[in-house]
């Protein structure tokens, strides 16, 4: 049995950010602090004051937390950094929400004063009775202390007060781990101590100029113990007084869930499992009253997600991620009357769906998409169709153009007169997408033996149960049958247009086709290509530019997706230009998707035989130390790249460029080597 404490993090988006460069926008990031302790960065997203990050960070934390801290800063090219401000939660406020916390926050802003790290080891005895009676504190040393001077180091001296009374420690000089070792007396007044405070500050000590507050830490004396109180103590900040200057400073949209659990060996998880694989391992009993049935019914909209990724894991360790899905799309078939509805909301099944394609297919992704991401982003080719957007006036301001005169780089910049017309800008623009969307769809297209064997069966299952459930004849479907493309409840993906207008009706046979793109290509190529980031194909955000030329291709792709039966019926005809090339690409995915499905089914495998590779998760693991160290590091937390898969978990330092270390998946299922699996991950 194993113990954990987890914090799960995820950096979603920020609004009404301050502008803090000369041109009126700024170049935010994110930097998260647990107990001051620096553990993750965002990337920046550049000329922005509504930045999307979407970034998510899970913390292994044995020894617990007090505070988690993001900063929002904003990059400069030149020079330090701006500090915009920070959103701060106690651990108290995140353990009081136990389905966790999801929403908007205020900015606050940063106080230097209030900036405070380090812990202090003291030593307290309060005498029960005895004349005079005297309070002895003794400063033993102190850890960790924010850097106060050029020199990265500070002079620290001890400062305690207790009623009415001040002393001092002496300077340790250029230190941030000083050792005093000095005791303090202070003399206590007769009788009841009522609401007497004991109050122990660390500052730095500066020749000229004020000094430096480093942290304090109070106590009641009317709370301590008879006995000695001796232990390590959290430097706390002074109370805030600062004006409140939110509504300057813009908020944070944060989701916080802290999770503490208590991990069985796996013999106690087999009478779940086997509830859970019931109904596939039994088909013929009524799937009503089973619990993926009830799963489906008491799970809402906020938590479908989390329960289809569990789902998703439990069932490809068991050999059987397919046959889930073959059921979960089967009785959301049953239940589908119109075909125009197929798939578009986020149930239990197109979430399944969804999470499983991540999970098989993020390394067929990468291999698909991944050159012609790379070499967009290092092109940074102005591409702009809508006339309202266009830059046609290349004065002062504008970029300089090193390939061409539609290339934008957000650094060096070139004077031009004159200016172009917007029949150029778009042809130039037009011939820029026409090559890159020609790749992709090439790169898809080919790939049809590079798609994980799972999918396709999952793929072929999908074709066949709505083939059986709306035969030919009978039923026209309008153009956004089956495609679901909302990736999250509510608002479609940032930029992408949901596909909710009812077009002109097509013919059911293209319901074969529709149930099958809805998900491969609006809930997988084109989010991936919107937000490659957020799909590990870039370790960066786009820039401006290079994010314009994104959101128009996954636009198309989106449109290539509807098997081109939107195409005249949206509200961007400025896209119109591009039908030339989206017609012909629909008539090659229609043949992509046909030779997809041609496979022969796959036998659902049991346990303990030989399965499909499959990533269950992959990405960076921070873990901090357990136990308590003489010398506590300021990055305490070991950052470790591992992807963890249904054959083995390998590990690296780095995500690229390392031979990772693997561990077979057998010996990972065993938690009685658990402690051994973190040992050799480096973690102590």
């Amino acid at each position: 049995m194993a113990k954990t404490t987890s914090l799960r993090c995820r950096v979603l988006e920020g609004k009404d950010l301050p502008a803090k460069d000369v041109s009126g926008s700024s170049d935010p990031y994110c930097v998260v602090k647990v107990d001051n302790e620096v553990v993750a960065r965002t990337a920046t997203v550049w000329k922005s004051l509504n930045p999307f990050w979407g970034e998510e960070i899970t913390l292994l934390l044995p020894r617990g937390f007090n505070n988690l801290t993001i900063y929002v800063l904003d990059e400069d090219t030149i020079g330090q950094d701006d500090v915009i401000g920070k959103v701060s939660l106690s651990h108290q406020q995140i353990a009081a929400e136990p389905r966790g916390i999801d929403s908007w926050l205020s900015l606050a802003p940063v106080n230097p004063d209030q900036e405070v790290q380090g812990e202090i080891h003291l030593e307290l005895q309060v005498p029960e009775r005895g004349q005079p009676r005297v309070l002895h504190c003794h400063l033993i040393e102190a850890r960790d202390l924010a850097p106060r001077d050029p020199s990265g180091t500070s002079d620290p001296f001890g400062r305690v007060s207790c009623c009415g009374h001040t002393l001092e420690t002496a300077v340790m000089k250029k230190t941030r781990f000083p050792h005093w070792d000095e005791v303090l007396e202070f003399e206590l007044p007769e009788g009841d101590l009522g609401e007497a405070v004991l109050n122990v500050e660390v500052w730095d000590w500066d020749i000229v100029g004020k000094n430096d507050f480093l942290g304090r830490v109070e106590f009641f004396l009317d709370t301590l113990c008879p006995g000695p109180t001796r232990g390590w103590f959290q430097l706390l900040p002074f109370p805030s007084t600062t004006e409140d200057h939110r509504r300057q400073l813009g908020a944070l949209r944060l989701t916080v869930k802290l999770l503490e659990d208590t991990v069985l060996p796996p013999h106690y998880y087999q009478p779940l499992i086997q509830l859970l694989t019931e109904p596939i391992l039994c088909p013929a009993q009524s799937p009503e009253g089973t619990a993926l049935a009830v799963l489906e019914e008491v799970t809402s909209g906020e938590s479908r997600q989390d329960v289809a990724t569990k789902l998703v894991k439990i069932f490809l360790g068991q050999g059987l991620a397919v046959p889930l899905l073959d059921y979960l799309t089967t009785h959301e078939l049953a239940r589908t009357t119109d075909p125009n509805t197929l798939f578009r909301s986020n149930s239990l099944a197109s979430k399944s769906m969804e999470q499983f394609m991540k999970v098989v297919g993020l390394p067929y992704l990468h291999e698909v998409l991944k050159p012609v991401v790379n070499r967009i982003f290092e092109e940074k080719k102005y591409v702009e169709l809508d006339p309202s957007k266009m830059e046609l006036s290349w004065g002062s301001s504008l970029p300089l153009f090193p390939v061409s005169l539609t290339q934008r780089c957000p650094h060096r910049r070139i004077s031009f007169k004159g200016s172009l017309s917007e029949a150029q800008v778009q042809e130039s623009s037009l011939e820029l997408l026409k090559g890159y969307l020609g790749d992709i769809i090439d790169a898809i297209v080919g790939s049809v033996d590079k798609c994980p064997l799972p999918m396709r069966v999952a793929f072929k299952q999908l074709r066949r149960r709505v083939e059986e459930r709306f035969p030919l004849a009978q039923h026209e479907v309008g153009a956004t049958a089956g495609l679901g493309v909302c990736t999250n409840p509510g608002p479609p993906p940032q930029g992408l247009s949901c596909p909710c207008p009812h077009p002109a009706p097509v013919p059911i046979q293209e319901v074969r086709y529709f149930s099958i793109s809805g998900f491969l290509f609006l809930r997988f190529f084109a989010p991936a290509v919107l937000t490659p980031k957020l799909f590990g194909l870039r370790e960066q955000h786009a820039e401006p530019c290079t994010g314009r030329t994104l959101l128009l291709l996954a636009k198309a792709l989106q449109t290539i997706g509807n098997l081109g039966l939107q195409q005249g019926q949206g509200k961007e005809p400025w896209m119109a230009p591009l039908n030339a090339v989206l017609l012909p690409s629909v008539t090659r995915v229609r043949a992509f998707l046909d030779a997809l499905v041609t496979v022969v089914d796959e036998v659902p495998v049991p346990r303990g035989h030989s399965q499909p590779l499959a990533t269950i998760k992959e990405g960076p693991l921070h873990t901090c130390p357990e136990g308590r160290v003489a010398l506590l590091p300021r990055f305490a937390f070991k950052k470790r790249h591992f992807r963890l898969s249904t054959q083995a978990l390998a590990y690296a330092k780095v995500h690229q460029g390392q031979v990772p270390c693997s561990i077979p998946g057998e010996q990972v299922g065993d938690m009685d080597v658990g402690a051994d699996i973190l040992g050799c991950l480096g973690f102590p």
